[in-house]
């Protein structure tokens, strides 16, 4: 079972997209457009946890490699940040130097999303990329495929 999942091909479509990528577009287009603010939902308190696509196929191939029992092994990197920290991140990747703004009228969701990786650790495996590079990868593949990245219902 995985965690939030995020890099490559990714979902940019801001109608139903997830908060890694949604962040990425917004703070991009608003770099681009030279805009103040970006605006985003809730308090940025809640906690969530990312993995980097390349990871899982790694832990995939991983399990199939090393496992054969019946129950579920979750997979993620056990490792969680609050949403405020990743709007953080991904402005400093991006380089939009406005300002985040709060929208606390909007919800905040579940408040923390944690896997628990014990198992998938005990066997010996963990992830390799750590979220401030996977943000960079995942933003270096958004300019770089812009054109043909899933955005606006194509």
């Amino acid at each position: 079972m995985p965690t939030n999942l995020y890099g490559p091909e990714d979902n940019y479509d801001l109608k139903d997209s997830h908060v890694l990528p949604a962040m990425i577009r917004k703070f991009h287009e608003a770099k681009v457009s030279g805009a103040e603010s970006v605006e985003l939902w809730g308090t940025g308190s809640p906690l969530r946890e990312f993995l980097y696509v390349d990871d899982m196929a790694d832990a995939c191939v991983f399990l199939l490699e090393n496992y054969s029992g019946e129950q579920h092994v979750n997979i993620g990197t056990g490792k969680e940040i609050s949403i405020k920290e990743l709007a953080e991140t991904v402005c400093r990747t991006v380089g939009f130097e406005g300002k985040i703004i709060w929208n606390k009228d909007m919800p905040d969701g579940t408040p923390r999303k944690l896997t628990n990786v014990d198992k998938l650790h005990a066997m010996g495996w963990r992830h390799k990329v750590e979220l401030e590079e996977g943000v960079g990868l995942a933003y270096d593949w958004f300019r770089e495929n812009i054109d043909r990245a899933r955005m606006d219902g194509r």
